[in-house]
Formats: C-alpha cells, sequence, structure tokens
C-alpha cells in the first residue's frame, strides 16, 4: 500500500518525482499536458530518460496519468467525441512512452442523451481508444454522480467492463466520488458492505487503485467537493477502516487535495498505515 499526491509538471514533466518526494509521496499523478488542453509539450528520448532517472533518484515507485477534463466520451457532439478519443489515445502513447502505469479518465457526461444510448456510445468509444497500439493501462474513474454523468455506479463500472472483455481496462475508485454516489465508506462495516458489494458487481480483480479524498458533502449529494482527509464527511475513522481492510491493501492511494496541506494528508495516511501494520 503506497501512498502520494497529484504534483504540478511546472518547468517539464521531468520535475515532478522531485516534487512528489519533496512532500512525501512514494507514488504520485501527474496531467501530462494543461487539463483545459491547448498546448501539447512532445515526449522527447531526452526526456523519457530524464524521467527514468529521476524516478530512480528521487525513490518514486510508479506515477499515474490523469486525462485533461475536458474529455466527454458520452457527447452527443461528433467533435467533441472525436477529440476526446484522440486526446485519450494520446495519453496513452504519451503514458506507454514515459512509464506510466495507469493512465485514469472519467467518462462524460450524456446531457442530451437517454442514459442507455450514451452508455452503448461509450463503450464504443472506449473500444476504439483500447484498439490503439500502447503499453499503459486505462482505468475508469468512478464520478461523483452530478446531472446526466456516465460512470458513477459501480453497475456502470461493471457494463464497460463486461462491453470490453479482453481488453485491458480497469477502475479507479474516489473515495470522495464514490461517497457522494452513495457507497458508505465512513467505518469497518460499511466499508466491508461497499466492497463486497464491488467484488459482487465489478469484481475486485478489476480495481486497480484509489484516489483518497475526504469530501466536504454528505453520502449521496451527488457533488465533487473534496476535503483534506479526516476533515470531510467521510472522516478519518473512514480512511482507517479503507487502510485496514485487507483486499484494499495491495493498492495505491493518490491525494487530490489541496496543496497546502496535502504533505499533512499523505503523513497522515502514512501514520494510518502503520497503526494498522500494513506493509
Amino acid at each position: 500500500m503506497l501512498f502520494g499526491a497529484h504534483v504540478s509538471i511546472a518547468g517539464g514533466i521531468d520535475k515532478a518525482p522531485e516534487r512528489a518526494a519533496a512532500i512525501g509521496c512514494e507514488v504520485f499523478q501527474i496531467f501530462s499536458r494543461s487539463p483545459q488542453g491547448g498546448h501539447v509539450a512532445p515526449i522527447t528520448d531526452e526526456l523519457v530518460g530524464q524521467m527514468r532517472e529521476n524516478m530512480r533518484m528521487y525513490d518514486q515507485k510508479e506515477f499515474y496519468i490523469h486525462t485533461p477534463y475536458i474529455l466527454n466520451l458520452a457527447s452527443a457532439e461528433k467533435r467533441i467525441v472525436e477529440n476526446s478519443v484522440r486526446m485519450i489515445r494520446d495519453e496513452l502513447q504519451r503514458g506507454s512512452a514515459l512509464g506510466a502505469k495507469y493512465v485514469m479518465t472519467h467518462l462524460g457526461s450524456a446531457k442530451d442523451s437517454d442514459a442507455e444510448s450514451a452508455k452503448k456510445a461509450v463503450a464504443e468509444n472506449l473500444k476504439r481508444i483500447l484498439d490503439a497500439e500502447h503499453d499503459t493501462e486505462l482505468l475508469m474513474e468512478i464520478s461523483a454522480g452530478a446531472g446526466a454523468i456516465v460512470g458513477s455506479t459501480f453497475e456502470d463500472m461493471a457494463y464497460f467492463i463486461d462491453a470490453l472483455k479482453g481488453y485491458r481496462l480497469g477502475v479507479c475508485l474516489d473515495t470522495a466520488h464514490m461517497f457522494a454516489s452513495g457507497y458508505d465508506i465512513r467505518d469497518p462495516e460499511s466499508v466491508k458492505k461497499t466492497f463486497d458489494l464491488f467484488d459482487q458487481i465489478v469484481g475486485m480483480s478489476h480495481l486497480k487503485m484509489f484516489h483518497a479524498n475526504d469530501s466536504q458533502i454528505g453520502l449521496g449529494e451527488k457533488k465533487d467537493r473534496h476535503e483534506h482527509i479526516g476533515e470531510g464527511k467521510i472522516g478519518l475513522r473512514g480512511f482507517e477502516a479503507l487502510i485496514a481492510e485487507p483486499r484494499l491493501q495491495k493498492f495505491s492511494f493518490i491525494c487530490e487535495t489541496e496543496h497546502d496541506k496535502v504533505a499533512d494528508d499523505i503523513a497522515l495516511l502514512k501514520d494510518l498505515r502503520s497503526k494498522c501494520s500494513v506493509q
């Protein structure tokens, strides 16, 4: 069980390992480009070499890439869908070149179509993405469930896993998002029930990693509002229960909390890991 945070790539992607180490990360996450789109710096052989050297130098075990926020695989607009497919393919290729273990993405919002049609379209778009050559595995990140979001339930995750059997497609669970979507993780009993349910619907073999964020809003309120660990509605007891749950002890947890106290969040998670005697 390893802990880390999302870190900046200002000045170059190869600067991320040093920034990660400075706040106590064992693993970390980045955007490989602006989350709002725009100019994309090329991945050169020199950059790849420097990144690998810095990963070793700063003792970072793994890193992950989050796709830009502007993507929407569920859109009814062809231009948006084509840009989204192209960008995720590109991120998988960039991740493969850099050595990222996972690329994770939200699936999008079906504002202009019914839920079933949107899910079928997303599955087709994911297949187009996954048919392109890449080494890095793609993860679907669970969303908080606001509006017509696709991918906010375990059932949605299972639908896409089933539709894309034979492809390398996994799940990233964000603690704040899943809590906002109605999955309780505030105590040991709730954690056990929630992951029994996940195993039943999706299968634990498809779970690959976590985003560790407390939530400013309550259970099932379907809003995405991150809070520092132990300061939100999930609470410290919830994160201790997650860390103590035997089925979760092989996964990495990435904090996406405000940078002012993210080092404290990582330190707190490490303390809970020690308390629970987890390796």
